[in-house]
């Protein structure tokens, strides 16, 4: 039986890893796992007064922080500075000189600012959209450049859907939602301040009309779960045939001034429509709305994005809704947090070139490297013993599995910023520039060869990801710290923890989406329809189990929207427990704080799944996080993993007792 103790008196045995001071014994594990592990943890944390949530997520971030101050304010105590470390100290003392950005009130976005007004005719939208998004501003559309899904050998152009100042389409939608009916009347008010402090006379008349067009965006966007297909997303249209899906409107100079479409060698005869309906309600809004309306929105878009870089007026304001309002933070970071998060943003590579020499040992990446190569080793005879799929489909996964591409730490090659340009003391310019350099960058890409050693993270972020395009796992140096992954721990605890967590993006290869995708990352069907069928079934069975989730009482989680990730847990955890039994080699894990090491596993993977969230954020969080809250991503695994009803002595008759037939076991 499942017994927790004090902590060994032993010092020189191995450390268990798991924070046994907040189990909470009122609460047995095969009733609620999370609350058994996290119980005490849960009485007794605040969340701090600047956080939307906390866990062990946020505090492993929240420690990186005065780490990457301490590097910032250290550079601007050194004579001579030069390339990217001249640039982060500018930029950081820029946005730090608090009293210079108040004198200047709305002088930093003037320009801008007389840019739109000075448009006469709908004609001039489509540049005004193509020089916006080059700041970074939100616009009824966005333009990137990124590999084709289905040619992955080349770069395309991407168009996708966008335009919202909400952080979903259901807040302008779901009238019958209270809470999201109440923060849509708020975005109004807020829109109206923000306008009035840019000088406005008519700020309210304004706002209404603002959230009228981008209510009806909001109509013609495709849902999160419609946008997690990404063979639904694939339109590959010739840009002359653009004028089909909206018609009367500028594709040919849209795209000629995003540096997209032109007369050079690498310019595309093709883009890729993600929401290709979506193209047709904007050119309907476009016609419906009058242009002053227009000019409105893109004013306000325009100061939505500059708000928290101006004048103290402008980012209280900004706060006061994105933060209170929609996530119920009841006091802003202190500028130092915010400052590094503004050079994380412009040059955070650049940054994390710095943090990597001071906190991450070589040995950490070398540990992880062979976890890395244990997962695999698991996944690979996982396939192999898989009785609903065929034998030519477990050839083809076992081809995809083969062509995994791992990342650990930080990248091979890194980013060159020499493109970018700071000034001291210039913070709306610096912000410009960085933005323009990263637009520029991405839009570089076209006609080139495929850049395999580019990341999608710096190194300081506490996360990981799979790409598909590339068919690669990335996991950044500052995940790989406890409670992910603790070097002095016993191995149990770094399986179920990181192990898991590697386990997780090797699965999302295979989840819904990631499984329409080969090895060399191009969209093609791989599967014998048969085994396509099995996979739906099982797919189906899980969306059904956490569809009857709820955070919050009116707020269950979305099945469909958090399939992705809800198959990454389930598989990657039972992949991890495999992995970690393999490496046992038959002998019997050792007992440490009277927990086994199948106990210590599983108690490694629910402990980072600790956490507490603000109501406000929970609301956000379950409309448009693809992730479960993380009391689910614990409990709603592990009563899928035979291992753990082992581990635990479940029974029937156990709260988180699912009969064999009932669990979804895939991977």
């Amino acid at each position: 039986m499942y017994t927790a103790g004090a902590i060994a008196a032993d010092t020189a045995a191995p450390s268990s890893g798991i924070e046994t001071q907040y189990i909470d014994h009122g609460v047995r594990p095969q009733d609620d796992f999370f609350e058994h592990l996290n119980g005490g943890w849960l009485k007794t944390a605040e969340i701090p007064a600047d956080k939307a949530s906390w866990g062990s997520f946020m505090k492993l971030r929240d420690d990186t922080l005065p780490q990457l101050r301490a590097i910032i304010e250290g550079l601007a105590q050194q004579k001579r500075l030069q390339g990217d470390e001249r640039k982060i100290a500018d930029l950081y003392a820029s946005y730090m000189d608090e009293k210079k950005l108040d004198a200047l009130g709305i002088k930093p976005v003037k320009a801008e600012l007389a840019r739109i007004a000075a448009i006469k005719d709908k004609a001039q939208i489509p540049a005004l959209v193509a020089h916006l998004n080059r700041l970074g501003v939100v616009t009824p559309y966005a333009v990137r450049v990124s590999q084709d899904a289905r040619e992955s050998s080349r770069y395309a152009a991407y168009v996708a859907q966008s335009g919202l100042g909400l952080p979903d389409r259901d807040y302008y939608l779901k009238k019958d939602d209270a809470k999201l009916a109440d923060a849509l009347a708020k975005y109004e008010l807020h829109i109206a301040k923000v306008l009035t402090l840019a000088g406005a006379k008519d700020a309210a008349v304004q706002a209404r009309n603002i959230v009228a067009l981008e209510t009806a965006l909001a109509q013609a966007q495709w849902t999160k779960v419609e946008n997690r297909d990404p063979v639904k997303r694939y339109n590959k249209v010739a840009i002359d045939q653009l004028a089909a899906l909206a018609p009367g409107y500028d594709w040919q100079g849209t795209l000629a001034a995003a540096g997209i479409a032109g007369k050079t060698a690498h310019s595309p005869d093709y883009v890729i429509v993600m929401q290709p309906s979506y193209l047709q309600g904007f050119a309907k809004t476009l016609n419906d709305t009058d242009l002053a309306t227009w000019k409105a929105y893109f004013t306000w878009q325009l100061l939505r994005d500059a708000s928290p870089y101006l004048s103290k007026p402008f980012a209280d304001a900004h706060f006061a809704f994105y933060g209170t309002v929609l996530t119920g933070v009841t006091e802003q970071p202190p500028r130092w947090k915010r400052g590094v998060g503004v050079v994380e943003g412009a040059i955070g590579e650049g940054l994390g070139k710095l943090y990597v020499a001071q906190h991450f040992p070589p040995e950490r990446k070398d540990k992880m490297e062979k976890l890395v190569d244990n997962l695999l080793v698991a996944y690979r005879q996982s396939i192999d013993t898989l009785d609903w799929m065929s034998p030519a489909t477990k050839k083809e996964a076992q081809a995809k599995l083969a062509k995994f591409t791992p990342k650990i730490g930080y990248p091979d090659k890194w980013r060159d910023y020499s493109a970018f340009k700071t000034v001291k003391g210039d913070l709306a310019g610096n912000l410009r520039r960085a933005a323009e350099f990263e637009y520029d960058r991405n839009i570089a890409k076209l006609g080139q060869p495929i850049d395999r050693t580019e990341w999608g993270m710096t190194p300081q972020t506490v996360n990981a990801y799979y790409r598909s395009t590339t068919n690669e796992i990335v996991f950044p140096a500052a995940i790989l710290q406890p409670p992910f992954f603790d070097a002095k721990a016993d191995d149990a605890v770094n399986y179920g923890a990181i192990g898991a967590v590697i386990g997780h993006e090797i699965s999302h290869g295979f989840d819904d989406s990631g499984s329409q995708s080969d090895g060399d990352g191009n969209l093609r069907n791989w599967w014998t329809d048969a085994d396509r069928a099995n996979f739906k079934a099982k797919a189906d069975r899980l969306v059904a189990q956490y569809d009857g989730y709820s955070p919050l009482p009116g707020y269950n989680v979305n099945g469909k929207l958090t399939l992705g990730e809800n198959i990454a847990d389930n598989s990657g955890l039972a992949i991890a427990y495999k992995a970690y039994k393999l490496s046992l080699n038959g002998q019997p894990a050792p007992v440490i704080d009277k927990l086994t090491g199948e106990q210590r596993f599983y108690m490694g993977f629910g402990q980072v799944w600790r956490a507490k969230m603000r109501e406000a954020q929970q609301i956000v969080q379950v409309k448009t996080d693809p992730h479960s809250p993380g009391r689910f991503r614990a409990n709603g695994t592990v009563v899928n993993q035979p291992g753990f009803y082992e581990a635990f002595g479940v029974k029937e008759g156990d709260k988180l007792y699912l009969k064999p037939e009932e669990r979804v076991i895939i991977w």
